[in-house]
């Protein structure tokens, strides 16, 4: 509340508390929904409803010693893992290729690479459901895979566009004058200054893949049971706290790698400042 002396009038102040109390407000509307489920999964109780009776950890015992949740996780960890190695090499070529000057309708397909975050995910998966399956890729771990991936890619566009716009291109050229291969240069020079966006574009699409459902339920069989698909399975047969365990460890893990990530990107700042001082 010390910004506070910089304003002069007392509207101006006015205005100032009620920005800081919206903002508190919108804080709030975001993040409590996400903490209210972290006391349920620690409750004795087998009903998802306050006060909590006691704390407990059965229902983290059932998670991680339940076959039915080790094969969920198991399974998401698979398709998430390769869906964010296939989106992130695609979505980084995408991004490097609609970074070139010379490319032609390059706005159309830029609308081209991110149209699937407009469109509403049940119609994507429907329009999937119904190309995959004469092709026998539905009930499959390699439709889901690619079906995510079609997900991701946007996101990784995105990241790694917002980098690669910073590269100059001057060293590209000067790698490709002295006879490097295009890969050379690519491994030497361009990766490791768009490295922090290709990374993080990797995390959105590792997350992406991580809280997916609706795919899972029009594409997935019972073998391609993910931890999402596990919760929802759970909401709609049988009301098991063992979800708010789920969401917890899911909650936990999406903090870590946000804070990994961020960690990283402001390493490479630092080293670059460095750099450009010395």
């Amino acid at each position: 509340m010390s910004t506070l002396g910089g304003y002069r009038s007392w509207q101006q102040r006015v205005g100032m508390v009620a920005l800081w109390m919206l903002t508190v407000a919108v804080l709030l509307f975001l993040i409590v929904p996400l903490i209210v489920i972290i006391p349920l999964s620690f409750s004795s109780s087998a009903f998802l409803n306050y006060p909590i009776p006691s704390f407990s950890l059965r229902w983290y015992d059932e998670f991680f010693t339940s076959a039915e949740w080790i094969g969920a996780v198991k399974n998401t960890l698979i398709v998430g893992s390769l869906t964010a190695i296939l989106a992130t090499s695609l979505g980084t070529m995408a991004a490097l290729g609609l970074n070139r000057n010379d490319l032609p309708f390059k706005k159309l397909m830029s609308l081209f690479f991110i149209a699937p975050l407009v469109v509403p995910i049940i119609v994507v998966a429907v329009g999937t459901y119904f190309f995959f399956a004469p092709l026998r890729l539905t009930g499959t771990f390699t439709g889901i895979i690619l079906a995510h991936t079609a997900m991701a890619v946007p996101f990784v566009v995105i990241t790694v566009g917002a980098t690669v716009a910073g590269l100059d291109e001057n060293l590209v050229r000067a790698g490709a004058s002295l006879g490097a291969h295009p890969l050379r240069v690519f491994f030497k020079i361009t990766l490791p200054i768009v490295w922090p966006g290709v990374l993080t574009g990797a995390v959105i699409a590792f997350a992406t893949s991580l809280d997916e459902v609706v795919m899972i339920l029009f594409l997935g069989g019972p073998e391609q049971n993910t931890v999402p698909r596990q919760m929802f399975n759970g909401l709609k047969y049988y009301l098991s706290p063992t979800i708010t365990a789920a969401a917890t460890v899911l909650i936990l893990v999406s903090v870590l790698i946000l804070a990994l990530v961020g960690w990283l990107r402001q390493r490479v700042k630092r080293l670059q400042v460095r750099e450009e001082t010395a």
